[in-house]
């Protein structure tokens, strides 16, 4: 990362590579391994298929390690992903993000919000990325039941106008 010309910084107490002042890089503590991700990961040309999407991340794209061997083994590869992703940023290129209303409410939580005008309300009145938290919560299990129970579970937390990841004080 050094010899590409990034600069070491600490930033949310890990070690992250940035170039201009501009981030590029993070490296991710994983209980058994490592990830080298990448802020702006989704556009790199990745041939070798490397780069995995993490999680429900837009733009981010890492690769992850349990041995410097294994490091070693891409290290050519990682270095032209550096390169790429400097370019990105020296270009001024964003990463095109989905709006929260381009995805699909699920099924079971599109039924509560059909039965409820005040909890339909709610959800209408939250913001995009609140909307986006109940949509993955829900869609993300993958039973019927279980994608109901936490629909269900989800409505007082809408209608407090919370978001789902978020603590009632």
């Amino acid at each position: 990362m050094l010899d590409c010309d990034l600069i070491e910084e600490m930033k949310w107490g890990k070690h992250c590579f940035t170039y201009q002042k501009k981030n590029i890089a993070i490296i991710i503590p994983l209980k058994d391994s490592r990830a080298l991700s990448f802020f702006k990961g989704a556009p790199l040309s990745d041939p070798k298929h490397i780069l995995q999407k993490i999680g429900q991340a837009q733009a981010g794209r890492w690769i992850k390690f349990t041995s410097l061997k294994e490091i070693t083994a891409v290290q050519s590869i990682l270095r032209n992903y550096i390169y790429e992703a400097i370019e990105i940023e020296e270009s001024g290129k964003r990463v095109t993000l989905k709006k929260a209303s381009e995805y699909a409410v699920p099924v079971e939580l599109q039924a509560k919000l059909d039965a409820a005008p005040e909890l339909r309300a709610a959800f209408e009145a939250l913001t995009p990325g609140r909307r986006k938290s109940y949509i993955f919560h829900v869609s993300g299990a993958k039973q019927v039941k279980t994608r109901e129970a936490r629909a269900e579970r989800c409505v007082p937390m809408i209608l407090s106008g919370r978001g789902f990841n978020e603590r009632m004080d």
